[in-house]
């Protein structure tokens, strides 16, 4: 009997049944495997190889001169029982994830939902209004200029100006105001991919499903939300979701940009911050990749998570 699985792609198949079907797809699809190839090669190159090899390094005394020497678990322990900076380091990458994730992620939702519903012209102009932070380094200068902590700072004169303050405020070096600004700033830029594609989400619902939902009962632009337009957003919301994980426990660039490395008593110090500071500056790679080998842990867990909160929208 002639196997009709190539004819069928959704009947079972054997194990080289699939890769046959497979190396078929894929001849078929050859142009847009070639469109791919110098994305994926570069990844693969700057990416995927350090990640992997980050792994192993995390066990090694390794300062880029001598040849690595294994240490076994010693970079670990020195992390989580020794090294006072790096327990404040997650205490502030907690935080921020607290604030800049859900939060932020919440804000590119409901900020995408009321750009949905504005006029075409105004759809696009507020798309690029808020989008524009997270593409461009000048908003650090900006804040700077807001921030600065004399009289010519633009935050402090107009406070002087109207009698809040009686004297300028050190918002870039007084522990009590810096991790509170790097948190403001760190929302202002994060309007990123993942608002993009939330927007893109509202673009591509049937617009005839809101049409059945009024005949079903839907009274509100509220019921509408929850019972259609999420439900029909779940692949926009999962990659939404991932990519706010990610900036949220990778968050370190603007608290370097703002404050700098390291903050003052470490207020904003992130661990992406420790190990910038011990792979870009001390060239300890070894204990670097340590602190990184933890990161990843910590993101993966996070994403396991979202995928199980967000699966549902999936089916």
């Amino acid at each position: 009997m002639a196997n009709n699985s190539s004819a069928n792609p959704a009947a079972p198949m054997n194990k080289q049944g699939k890769w046959a079907y497979t190396w078929h797809m894929m001849k078929v699809n050859k142009g847009c495997y070639g469109l791919l190839a110098p994305f994926m090669i570069l990844f693969i190159i700057f990416t995927v190889i350090p990640v992997v090899m980050s792994l192993p390094m995390g066990f090694t005394n390794f300062n880029m001169i001598q040849t690595p020497k294994w240490v076994g678990f010693s970079n670990f322990y020195t992390l989580f029982l020794n090294d006072d900076v790096f327990l404040i380091a997650i205490r502030n990458t907690l935080i921020f994830a607290i604030f800049t994730g859900p939060f932020s992620y919440v804000l590119s939702f409901f900020i995408a939902w009321l750009i949905n519903e504005m006029h075409p012209f105004l759809k696009t102009f507020f798309t690029f209004v808020f989008y524009a932070p997270s593409m461009t380094t000048s908003v650090y200068v900006t804040w700077q200029l807001i921030l600065s902590g004399d009289s010519y700072g633009y935050l402090n004169a107009i406070m002087m100006d109207i009698g809040l303050f009686n004297a300028p405020k050190q918002f870039l070096t007084d522990t009590n105001y810096i991790l509170p600004v790097v948190i403001i700033v760190q929302l202002w830029i994060s309007m990123g991919a993942g608002f993009l594609a939330i927007r893109a989400g509202f673009q591509n619902i049937d617009k005839s499903m809101y049409e059945a939902g009024a005949i079903e009962g839907i009274k509100n632009r509220w019921q509408e939300l929850f019972t259609i337009t999420i439900p029909s957003m779940g692949p926009q919301l999962l990659f939404a979701a991932v990519m706010q994980i990610s900036s949220s426990f990778t968050v370190g660039a603007v608290g370097q940009m703002l404050v700098g490395l390291p903050s003052t008593d470490y207020a904003a110090h992130t661990i992406m911050n420790h190990a910038t500071d011990y792979g870009s500056i001390r060239y300890e790679m070894g204990y670097a990749s340590a602190i990184c080998f933890v990161l990843f842990a910590a993101m993966l867990l996070a994403n396991k998570g979202v995928n199980w909160l967000l699966g549902k929208y999936l089916d």
